[in-house]
């Protein structure tokens, strides 16, 4: 058997507390040797920070910023654990790296107290065959200097005054080490195994003790080991009881341990690989202790345990919340695309019927031109329609719409439910649930006003609406030019400035003061303000028609004429004037409509344009804003997840693997 590291006197069955022993320890020292052991790690000043710190620092408040952009857009309970990281992150942050704590973990009789006594050099943690030992957490530190205490560490973590200890042997590798000895994890006793939930949440490090019977056990490896897999690089597992097996035993149930470990998902610190160490120990022989001691120095020395697993803490928070942030695609949504603007806004015309209003204004037009250049007898005849419409009865509305023609388009709601699915759609494709249905709920917010704003504009003449947006806009530049000027000598103009334009995208959405919807105005050629432009050569034309009419009169009178034996000069002339006169006004009126077809043309391509872009305006205003506004505030959100997911807090790294993965 290897000789016991401990001697006689401190492997005594009766149990020492430490508290008169660590005196007698280290007054035995050397005055040369203790000097050499005050100096020989000097503990980093607690404002300096590593590479590691900075990153993590950096990840945490891109963490505090994505709670904040996501509370109105989350639940609450999905954002609980983060916030707890944060709080946690806070508090270890106020007390001094100097110290790190490490606990030692394990099931019932896998000798963890006895391994803290090892690592103690002395009988600290009581010991025994009664289960469970272990009540309450012990925990043994060593100084790290002079005025450098790790009572806040110990009170955060809750350990009584009475369960702390000193460290009996001083060891220069372990200067700021709190060790701590927990309950048994599989204790009967419910607050035991409460207390060891807790604890493990806050420590900086955690040494897992497993012993050749139950190192395989399934509920330890899924409850424990599966769970912190992420915080390999501050895990050591360790079998204890190594002198229970023969030699080539033990390297049998280390790789067997090894196999279960990766199956758990938990990286090995092998290889120069950064992860958990592996190896084997025996608490009461002594051997693989020190190989312990090292692997624990390299842990507290580097003074960056603490920073590794709230960085592993971080890195489990934006696993869990990947599928809040992240789509099905790694690759970013594309939102509001220029394509889906204008298939909104094509579909806005639709609802509208820009084209078909088009249309009716192109009839119209040609309408107005055979008025203008048709015959009088065609006139004529339309006004005797009138005339006999009125005595049937006719409604005056009725009779208003058969002379103004096509009637003023209107908005179709269903075409407008559509567009709006439809758009909703395009925006949220790719987005995790959440954001997606945070655009549908801010695009129907905006289309509940978009029939009524459509209305209002359609039935608002084409020089009272662009009398109505220029009007806005000089104001609005009136009142910003009113601020400029007025912001030295009053002192509420800041507040009142920051107060509008904060929210940049709800000052659009605002109707000016004042402003009341217009109501319908009245169509046909009654109403001034709908006259519509008279091209000069219809002038031209009805003069020519009055010329034909004037001809086919005098040629009809002077065919009466000769009839009842006047002379007249001529019998050919009068027939030709009739003729002419006859034939020459619906030729002219032929003419005149083919000549109107270019321009009935463009000005139906107008009023559709019009019409369009009083669609694409209120779509603009109601519904592609709010939802931009909602694509932005997610595009936030994306980049600060990012940033709190990647290992160097820096947007532009990819997303690591083990925060890509679910497991």
């Amino acid at each position: 058997m290897p000789q016991r590291t401990m001697t006689a006197e401190h492997q005594g069955n009766g149990w020492d507390d430490g508290l008169i022993a660590r005196r007698a320890l280290i007054d035995d020292v050397p005055t040369g040797r203790a000097t050499e052991l005050a100096t020989a790690v000097p503990a980093p000043a607690h404002g300096a920070e590593a590479p590691e710190d900075r990153a993590l620092q950096t990840r945490l408040g891109a963490l505090r910023e994505l709670i904040g952009l996501s509370r109105a857009r989350l639940e609450a309970s999905a954002l609980t654990d983060a916030g707890k990281v944060i709080d946690e992150a806070t508090a270890r942050h106020r007390l001094p790296r100097t110290y790190t704590t490490v606990a030692i973990a394990g099931a019932t009789g896998s000798g963890k107290s006895t391994l803290f006594n090892a690592m103690a050099g002395a009988n600290l943690s009581e010991t025994g065959v009664r289960r469970p030992t272990t009540a309450n957490a012990v925990a043994c530190s060593w100084p790290a200097g002079k005025g450098r205490g790790g009572d806040g560490l110990l009170e955060r973590l809750a350990i009584p005054v009475r369960a702390r200890r000193r460290a009996h042997v001083p060891d220069p590798a372990l200067r700021g080490l709190i060790l701590l000895d927990l309950p048994d994890h599989d204790s009967i006793a419910p607050d035991h195994r409460e207390q060891v939930d807790r604890l493990l949440g806050l420590v900086d490090a955690v040494i897992w003790v497993v012993d050749p019977e139950k190192y395989a056990d399934a509920l330890f490896h899924e409850r424990y080991l599966r769970a912190f897999a992420g915080h390999a690089e501050v895990s050591i597992v360790v079998l204890n009881q190594a002198d229970r097996l023969p030699g080539e035993a033990v390297d049998a149930v280390l790789d067997d341990l090894r196999r279960l470990l990766d199956e758990s998902g938990v990286a090995l610190g092998e290889h120069g690989e950064p992860g958990a160490g592996v190896l084997a120990v025996s608490a009461l022989t002594g051997q693989g202790v020190p190989e312990l001691r090292q692997l624990v120095g390299e842990l507290v020395g580097g003074r960056s345990a603490a920073a590794k697993r709230l960085a592993a803490d971080v890195d489990g928070v934006t696993r869990r919340l990947r599928p809040l942030y992240v789509g099905e695609g790694a690759e970013s949504p594309a939102g509001l695309t220029q394509r889906t603007r204008e298939d909104f806004e094509d579909r806005l015309a639709q609802a509208v019927g820009a084209q078909a209003a088009g249309q009716a204004a192109e009839r119209g037009w040609l309408r107005r031109a055979d008025r203008a250049c048709g015959t009088p007898w065609a006139q004529l005849a339309r006004r005797m329609a009138f005339r006999q419409a009125q005595r049937r009865g006719e409604p005056p509305a009725l009779l208003a719409r058969r002379l103004a023609g096509d009637p003023a388009p209107a908005v179709s709601r269903p075409g407008l439910e559509q567009a709006v699915r439809e758009l909703a759609e395009d925006a949220s494709r790719g987005l995790p649930l959440p954001w997606s249905t945070a655009v549908h709920d801010a695009a129907w917010r905006g289309a509940q006003g978009l029939p009524r704003a459509l209305e209002s504009s359609l039935a608002r003449p084409p020089e009272q609406a662009d009398s109505d947006k220029s009007t806005r806009r000089q104001k609005q530049e009136k009142e910003e030019g009113k601020e400029k000027r007025g912001k030295s000598d009053k002192p509420d103009r800041p507040r009142r400035w920051f107060a509008r334009h904060r929210q940049p995208e709800l000052t659009v959405l605002k109707p000016p003061p004042g402003a009341v919807p217009a109501a319908p105005l009245p169509t046909g050629p009654a109403n001034p303000a709908l006259q519509l432009p008279r091209p000069g050569w219809w002038s031209v034309a009805a003069f020519g028609q009055a010329l034909l009419l004037a001809a086919q009169l005098l040629g009809v009178s002077w065919l009466l004429a000769a009839l009842v034996g006047l002379p007249v000069a001529g019998r050919w002339l009068p027939l030709v004037l009739l003729l002419g006169g006859s034939v020459g006004g619906p030729l002219l009126a032929w003419t005149c409509r083919l000549a109107a077809r270019g321009p009935a043309h463009s000005w139906g391509r107008k009023e559709e344009w019009r019409l369009r872009r009083l669609a694409a305006d209120a779509g603009q205003s109601h519904v592609l804003e709010p939802v931009a506004a909602e694509l932005m505030r997610y595009r936030e959100v994306r980049e600060q997840y990012a940033i709190a997911a990647s290992p160097t807090g820096s947007a532009e790294d990819p997303i690591p693997p083990a925060v890509m993965s679910e497991g």
